[in-house]
């Protein structure tokens, strides 16, 4: 198998990395990636909730194997204006309040406009109030500093600030010399990277997978819904996302990890085994575990009714949903068993029947 383009993945991944696209507001980063498709000679059509699909000729029908990646991360939405001038704001996605505490983030107004703020609770300094350290981070005690001389709810609006806009999150990506990668939104921008180091791969060596692929670009994936609708004619679908780490996982930040089961139940068990089989074959580092606290495009598929087999793999990610930290190797290691996946002989496949 020839060598995935790690410079090119990494590449794409940094762009991708200070792209905001909360859940529900990725039509800036759906146009950078639909670009990309297009530079690399294929297209991706949208979905009507503004997911893409990138189609991949095969060798020959019989099955269409589907690839997903969400490229929507947490975020926030300014649920009121304060009195004061400050935003509270309602979380997008699933994380501890605490991890974005004193984080620096944007707020963008649906005219266009973009503000800079802070992530604060409302008892921000030691100096002031003594209970600043016990206070329980929840959401009616957190709000936005605005980098702007506001003090009134009236001067918020002035700048055309309301309710029901987007906040990112500061993404504060470092690539470290040593292939550390460290940043928010590695999950699942990372495993994005990996599918588009998957496709720069076939059009570079002119290979064809062995089956058609779908890829799939999902935008809601956070918020549980990313891929419960995919097309038809996919009978197999791997959810390329991250692998948690910590507690009695085994899965490290330079592992491909492949999931066996997660909140939704298990994963399919031939695709499972095939994808260890392939790794042990490769001489891939990889780890199988199971993810209790978990949900995936895949699972967010079988949910929503599509009658098909499905998998789970991702570069291990340490911290999820915080500062989140994973290295090269782990993204290579991904987008190489992915590789070899689709390009498997038809005849390997006689056992999944």
């Amino acid at each position: 198998m020839p060598s995935i383009n790690q410079t090119y993945m990494l590449g794409s991944l940094e762009q991708l990395l200070n792209t905001p696209s909360p859940s529900g507001y990725c039509s800036a980063i759906m146009k950078k990636l639909r670009a990309e498709t297009s530079k690399l000679g294929y297209a991706m059509e949208l979905t009507p909730k503004g997911c893409g699909i990138i189609r991949v000729p095969g060798k020959r029908k019989g099955r269409t194997i589907g690839l997903s990646g969400h490229v929507d991360t947490l975020g926030a939405m300014v649920r009121s204006i304060k009195s004061g001038g400050t935003l509270r704001f309602t979380l997008v996605g699933g994380y501890m309040l605490g991890s974005v505490e004193n984080e620096y983030c944007q707020v963008h107004t649906r005219d266009g406009r973009v503000y800079d703020g802070t992530i604060l609770s409302t008892k921000p300094s030691v100096h002031v109030f003594p209970d600043a350290r016990e206070m329980k981070r929840e959401e009616a005690v957190m709000e936005i500093r605005l980098d702007e001389p506001v003090r009134t709810s009236d001067d918020v609006k002035a700048l055309g600030i309301a309710v029901g806009d987007f906040i990112s999150f500061d993404p504060r990506a470092q690539f470290k010399p040593n292939g550390y990668i460290k940043s928010r939104h590695l999950d699942d921008k990372a495993g994005i990277a990996a599918l588009f180091g998957l496709l720069e791969l076939l059009r570079r060596e002119g290979l064809e997978p062995e089956f058609p692929l779908q890829i799939l670009i999902s935008t809601y994936e956070e918020v549980g819904h990313g891929a419960s609708w995919i097309p038809g004619d996919i009978e197999e679908l791997i959810a390329v996302d991250m692998g948690a780490m910590g507690d009695d996982l085994s899965c490290s930040e330079t592992d491909v990890s492949i999931c066996a089961k997660d909140s939704s139940g298990p994963y399919d068990y031939a695709m499972t085994t095939k994808l260890i089989e392939l790794a042990q074959r490769e001489g891939s580092p990889y780890a199988v575990d199971i993810y209790p606290q978990y949900g995936s495009d895949a699972s967010a598929a079988l949910r929503g009714g599509n009658n098909i087999r499905a998998a789970l793999i991702g570069p291990g990610v340490h911290a999820s949903h915080a500062m989140e930290r994973t290295h090269a190797q782990a993204i290579c290691n991904t987008a190489l068993l992915l590789a070899t996946y689709v390009m498997e002989p038809a005849e390997a496949y006689g056992h999944q029947e």
